[in-house]
């Protein structure tokens, strides 16, 4: 890989403190922690939320066929199968949904050497998307999908989809990472309460680990997840300037800030007392399973919390908690001064030329394409002009509602920033030296070092 970011900055300089989300988001999860799930008339057939009238125009595609690629499985993929279909409706196109598997770099990268790409690919990587744009391999947006992305996103997330200036990605669902979702009965139980700030984390998790629930559900098996919990603790401790020299590799992983955070998640992962199944547990538990664990087992659970972005709510359907009521969610605890708020996202392009291809960006980029996935739940869209009362709850209704407000002040993903070799690929680069970090979180200086190595390998520099 190895292509400089320098693109991305202007995006990255774009995307504020996230000063202005933090104070949004705790405002509106602050009645999430009690609230219980949406009325059933909102959202539904009828009144303001409910209304099925397409908002944009789509050409006939009788006859055409057209394959879309996502890293999406499970509920996820179920419930963008349901946006397919509507488009497959309003137009007569045929579409083929086949999944990447989670290394969407190396998947896209063999289809085109094969001659044969997908059509339209989710793409979860600004890193990705700049890399692919500089390859020649992604065509820009059409009119069409242009004026639906002016007139429905704020400039930020317009400018995040873009490459040198020219539109290329329409982010359909986006993610607040900074959240930490309980079992509230658990919390009931060890008599704990919402933490607020790291030490309060901790000591929370201690009181329920004394109440005979292990605390803290960690997804290490998918080494995403663990850059989440960098990314969370870095941003709030070392700041949003920090975050941004890191994350476009202006300073080192052997940086002392970087030192400090592996110290403060050390005060986490360097306790197995407080992890579920102990470290080794952690490492083989994928993300599905450490949300769906942290709901199931009625007084019993395997965990009491879980650090993810929005769409376990998706994972916790699977189980018989309901969101608002048995699953709560708090932000993400302030290491520093404020709480972080990291944003992802998943940025549908086109890999072929067509009518159809434009037609579906098109519709990604509209309100009406968003509603069928908030109205099934599990998602939040940064549509600015999407209905909430749309959305399937008031928990992902007020966490919609923060990052709508928040405009242009957000700040990305990290590891989605980097180039796919170092922040987006299985078993290398940032995922699997943060496994190992997982594995021997005694190792800072050795963690940190890997770390660099990789990184310098994958940028260039």
């Amino acid at each position: 890989m190895g292509r400089r970011l320098d693109r991305i900055d202007r995006a990255a300089g774009r995307a504020a403190a996230g000063v202005a989300v933090s104070a949004a988001l705790a405002l509106a999860l602050a009645g999430c922690g009690s609230g219980g799930g949406g009325k059933k008339d909102e959202g539904g057939g009828g009144g303001k939320g409910g209304s099925t009238a397409p908002t944009v125009r789509l050409p006939s595609l009788k006859g055409q066929k057209l394959q879309v690629t996502a890293v999406w499985t499970g509920p996820e993929r179920d419930n963008f199968q349901k946006v397919l279909e509507e488009f497959e409706k309003r137009t007569g196109a045929t579409v083929d949904f086949v999944p990447s598997g989670d290394d969407m770099a190396g998947f896209i990268g063999s289809k085109i050497a094969g001659g044969g790409p997908p059509d339209v690919a989710m793409l979860q990587q600004v890193g990705v998307l700049n890399e692919f744009a500089g390859k020649g391999w992604l065509k820009p947006l059409g009119a069409s999908a242009k004026a639906q992305l002016a007139k429905n996103y704020a400039k930020g997330w317009q400018d995040l989809g873009a490459h040198k200036g020219t539109p290329y990605g329409v982010y359909f669902k986006a993610s607040n990472k900074s959240l930490v979702w309980y079992n509230a009965r658990a919390f009931d139980n060890a008599g704990a309460k919402e933490p607020k700030t790291w030490p309060d984390f901790v000591k929370a998790a201690e009181i329920i680990g004394e109440s005979g629930v292990e605390p803290v559900s960690v997804g290490g098996a998918d080494g995403w997840t663990l850059t989440d919990w960098f990314e969370n603790i870095y941003l709030s401790q070392a700041g949003p300037g920090k975050y941004d020299q890191l994350a476009q590799h202006r300073i080192k992983w052997t940086d002392p800030t970087v030192k400090q955070a592996l110290t403060t998640l050390g005060q986490l992962f360097g306790r197995k007392d407080l992890l579920a199944g102990g470290n080794s547990g952690a490492l083989q538990t994928d993300f599905p399973t450490s949300v769906t664990q942290t709901f199931s087992g009625g007084d019993a659970p395997k965990a009491a919390m879980v650090s993810s972005a929005d769409f376990a709510a998706a994972n916790i359907t699977q189980t018989k908690a309901k969101v608002g009521k048995d699953a709560k969610v708090f932000p993400f605890p302030a290491v520093g001064a404020k709480s972080p708020v990291v944003t992802g996202g998943d940025v549908a392009v086109a890999l072929k030329d067509g009518k159809a291809s434009q037609a579906l960006l098109t519709f990604l980029a509209s309100t009406d394409a968003a509603k069928i996935w908030a109205q099934a739940g599990g998602f939040i869209s940064p549509n600015k002009e999407l209905d909430q009362a749309a959305y399937a709850d008031d928990v992902l209704r007020e966490i919609a509602k923060a990052l709508v407000a928040a405009g242009d002040d957000f700040r990305f993903d990290m590891s989605d920033q980097a180039p796919a070799s170092f922040g987006g690929k299985p078993g290398q680069g940032e995922w699997k030296d943060l496994q190992d970090f997982l594995k021997n979180p005694k190792d800072i200086a050795g963690t940190q070092a890997r770390l660099e190595k990789d990184a310098a390998k994958s940028f260039g520099r």
